[in-house]
């Protein structure tokens, strides 16, 4: 069964002068207690430093700073419902017991739609064998 949730807060980061890196997130809301994911990238090309270390590719993080890189392999969009699908292998480095996610969009329109717009760059990221399928994004 997905392990699903309502995200009231949504968000796309993705100015080099202002961002450490490009960010887009999903969250329950503000309290840290509470669920999010929050997907990753750099801003210039992997160095050969991420290359061996896997580390040239997006980045997904969850609560109590569960961390895995290339772990998506599909993300899509169903009306307002954002789905998910992790690497199987990912799921205890990301603290997770379900490979599936779905978040009900509830968040502002204007940033569902900044999120989705950096979310699609992130996922274009890095090494080509380890981007996502995604749809209608």
């Amino acid at each position: 069964m997905a392990y699903r949730f309502t995200a009231h807060i949504a968000c796309g980061f993705d100015d080099p002068e202002q961002d450490d890196c490009m960010l887009a997130g999903l969250a329950e809301s503000d309290d840290e207690e509470d669920f999010s994911m929050m997907f990753m990238c750099d801003f210039g090309e992997p160095d050969a430093q991420e290359v061996s270390l896997g580390m040239d590719t997006h980045c997904l993080v969850t609560p109590d700073q569960g961390t895995a890189y290339g772990c998506v392999r599909l993300v899509e969009l169903d009306g307002d419902v954002l789905r998910v699908t992790l690497d199987p292998a990912s799921l205890a480095e990301l603290g997770l017991t379900d490979p599936v996610v779905e978040a009900v969009l509830c968040a502002p329109e204007a940033n569902t739609a900044r999120m989705r717009e950096v979310l699609a760059r992130i996922l274009a990221y890095g090494r080509p064998d380890a981007r996502p399928v995604v749809r209608a994004l």
